[in-house]
């Protein structure tokens, strides 16, 4: 029975971290992008460890286990964090796909000018152009 569970956390895991991939292929913006790398990778992973940790059943082995958890849940966050931070902030965040904007935007430098529209290159994985 140990070994069903822990069969479908592996597989349930290894499901989000393949959604996590696409999205970050398939979003149009650098935000969307960044919270498909975090939210699903995170736990995805978070169910792979679980289900190696059921697998194990070894102290040792469940130790390095939830250190490599709590390692992912103190890093992502904040990592994810720093790169929206610094996208809204350069301008690479696209405004007209945010819901609620809390910051002040007329400091906020754009990636374009005033008037110009940012040009979006399909094929670019850096994003917008300049």
């Amino acid at each position: 029975m140990i070994d069903v569970i822990a069969g479908i956390l592996l597989v349930s895991g290894a499901l989000m971290a393949t959604t996590a991939a696409i999205g970050i292929v398939r979003f149009p913006d650098v935000l969307s992008r960044m919270h498909a790398a975090t939210k699903p990778q995170t736990v995805g992973l978070l169910l792979i460890l679980a289900g190696l940790g059921l697998r194990l059943q070894d102290l040792s082995d469940i130790t390095v286990l939830v250190l490599i958890a709590l390692f992912q849940l103190l890093t992502a966050p904040v990592s994810a964090h720093m790169v929206g931070r610094a996208a809204f902030r350069t301008g690479f965040a696209r405004p007209d796909l945010l819901t609620v904007c809390e910051f002040d935007t007329a400091d906020t430098p754009t990636a374009a000018g005033p008037d110009d529209t940012v040009a979006q290159d399909d094929d670019d994985p850096a994003g917008p152009t300049r």
